[in-house]
């Protein structure tokens, strides 16, 4: 059987969830934004342990255009997977029967950020909106937000690591705001429906990622170096690199949505990320290390911010502590498996 994603990944992934798909037998599940890199993990999972747990269960995506999706990728052809058209803010609620929910749409694409603030912030908002009157309308048991760590601003520079009970925030004024605020108020409409309607949401707020399918000329350093890697160009460091930042490898992240979904409380957000910080320079050259030929790294701007960096790390205690889960795959590990996979691979998502 040929499977989307590397199979020792499924089994691992199956191995650390398995007590959890009893509750997910005979049911049915919506995703959106399954047609991104967090979809196609999810989905690959789901497709994987569907058949060799023989669940019987259903996975509805959302698509704006899932015909040239398929098309890419027919991996995704499943008799257990049924493709919706439709838009986030407005697809109809054609089903008879639904009992799981992750609403992982909405792109953290910088560009789009930068470019049409509005409208990502309306699709966030919205998207959200709608999908949530989707789950009262059907009375569904959980849904699951994939929210971010934006929600908290700029991390301060003396908090090494991030938690929960921080309660930072974007800086509305900044003219990159409009991401971050909009996974604001998602998690405020997700609060407001688990009070006024019982809605079980449970709140995932996503840091930084790695792994197969990761595309590389997204916002993130890593995927920036490993493109550079493989296609034997030099390393380039826009900034100084002394920022920090940490990277949870995709099959973890799966294992730590599945478990938020179906045995995290209620009305909660917990971080989902790695705490095993780094900082740029030092990234660029873990993955100059590992790559086959060793490259130059090119650093920009003269380094100045080394006292006090700036840091993206988040503090995963509480879903440790709540949730039994931790870092399965170390970053060494991580950038490995991701380099392993495009040096053997020919996919869209490395352009």
């Amino acid at each position: 059987m040929k499977y989307y994603l590397p199979e020792e990944d499924l089994q691992q992934i199956l191995a650390r969830t398995r007590n959890l798909w009893p509750l997910v037998a005979g049911k049915s599940i919506l995703l959106t934004g399954g047609t991104g890199f967090f979809g196609k993990w999810i989905t690959g999972a789901f497709i994987y342990i569907n058949r060799e747990l023989r669940l019987n269960a259903k996975l509805y995506i959302l698509s704006r255009q899932p015909d040239k999706f398929l098309s890419t990728y027919p991996e995704f052809e499943d008799d257990a997977i049924t493709f919706i058209k439709g838009d986030v803010t407005n697809f109809g609620f054609i089903f008879e029967k639904l009992d799981f929910i992750i609403h992982a749409a909405t792109d953290a694409n910088t560009a789009i950020n930068n470019d049409n603030p509005a409208l990502i912030f309306d699709t966030i908002v919205e998207g959200t909106r709608h999908i949530l009157e989707l789950a009262k309308d059907k009375k569904v048991k959980s849904v699951l937000l994939t929210s971010s760590g934006a929600v908290y601003g700029t991390q301060p520079v003396s908090v090494t690591h991030i938690s929960e009970d921080d309660f930072f925030a974007p800086d509305v004024l900044a003219s990159n705001a409009a991401y971050g605020e909009g996974k604001r108020v998602a998690e405020m409409l997700c609060a407001m429906y688990y009070q006024r309607y019982g809605i079980e949401c449970k709140i995932a707020r996503c840091f930084a990622f790695a792994g197969p399918h990761l595309p590389l000329n997204g916002r993130y350093a890593l995927g920036n170096f490993i493109f550079n890697a493989i296609n034997n160009q030099k390393i380039t460091i826009v900034g100084d690199g002394s920022p920090y930042r940490s990277y949870l490898y995709a099959a973890d992240l799966v294992i730590w949505l599945f478990t938020v979904l179906l045995n995290g409380r209620p009305n909660q957000a917990y971080n989902i990320g790695s705490d095993e910080e780094i900082n740029i320079l030092d990234l660029a050259g873990k993955i100059n290390n590992l790559a086959e030929k060793k490259l130059q790294v090119d650093v920009k701007q003269v380094a100045r911010n080394r006292d006090m960096p700036s840091r993206y790390v988040p503090s995963v205690e509480k879903a440790k502590n709540e949730l039994g889960l931790k870092v399965y795959t170390d970053l060494d590990t991580t950038v490995k498996k991701t380099l392993e996979f495009y040096r053997t691979t020919t996919t869209n998502t490395i352009a």
